[in-house]
């Protein structure tokens, strides 16, 4: 090699000397920057390699709860609700199964007894008195708890059959806005008496009257609507209450004669929302 060439290979070589200990920290930034970038990106594939996992994971875990809760429902739905529902019936410690207490019904009672005395063979009358008792009271009505349940489910309506209606005696009276009269007639004077022992036919009265029909019609639908409550409630522990469950309870009572296509539904979904 010639003389001058070795000369041009020694300055190209301390060009490029010099160039790299000029640019040494903006190559050396560079190299740190590619550096981060390869970590992060091999990171992030990382990453969405182990989230499939899981998401698949989490998508069949989801898939056998929803077929186990499908088989859960299905099984309640078609198997032996009364047993499923007498054996969640609540048992108060000490007293056994209770009652439900279901409506009340608050009316004005009159009671009324009419007296007239007569002498010398009934041909002289002494006169007729008349005493009468107006008094507010209050008739409770109750079910027991251990009585005899029926339940069905069809078609997302469960039909109960409860056991009957009965008073809770005795009825209350509200003796403070009670009314009392008597009118004697013009030779009778016994009409504190009178009215003494009407007032003492009240009660065994009450009880007669909180049994009958006219009585018993004034709360029979709100008691409908009590029983399918507290069998809502248990529907909703049971998770059988809205989508692809129960939607609407009807409720009839002991003793009576109807086909329950005749009543209308005591309680539906629309009525109590699930939150």
């Amino acid at each position: 090699m010639t003389k001058t060439g070795e000369t041009t290979n020694r300055a190209a070589a301390s060009g490029w000397q010099e160039v790299l200990i000029r640019w040494r920290w903006p190559l050396t930034v560079l190299m740190l920057a590619l550096l981060l970038i390869t970590a992060a990106y091999m990171a992030y594939r990382l990453s969405l390699d182990k989230a499939g996992r899981a998401a698949g994971a989490i998508t069949e875990t989801a898939g056998a709860v929803a077929e186990r809760v499908s088989e859960v429902a299905q099984d309640f739905l078609t198997g032996d609700v009364t047993e499923h529902f007498v054996a969640a019936i609540p048992e108060i410690e000490g007293a056994g199964v209770g009652r439900l207490e279901l409506a009340s019904a608050r009316t004005v009672e009159t009671f009324t007894r009419t007296d007239e005395r007569r002498v010398l063979w009934d041909l002289v009358s002494l006169g007729t008195s008349v005493s009468e008792i107006r008094v507010p009271v209050t008739y409770r009505y109750h079910l027991r708890l251990d009585g005899d349940w029926q339940v069905e489910i069809d078609n997302g309506v469960v039909v109960v059959r409860a056991p009957h209606l009965r008073p809770t005696l005795p009825a209350a009276i509200h003796t403070d806005r009670m009314e009392k009269r008597v009118d004697d007639g013009w030779l009778r004077f016994d009409g504190a008496d009178q009215l003494t022992e009407l007032e003492r036919s009240i009660t065994p009265r009450l009880t007669a009257y909180a049994s009958d029909s006219r009585h018993l019609d004034l709360v029979r639908d709100e008691a409908r609507r009590t029983v399918a409550a507290f069998v809502r409630g248990w529907l909703l522990r049971e998770d059988q209450w809205g989508t692809d469950g129960v939607r609407a309870v009807k409720v009839l009572f002991a003793g009576e004669d109807l086909d329950p296509l005749e009543i209308g539904a005591s309680i539906v979904l629309r009525d109590t929302p699930r939150g």
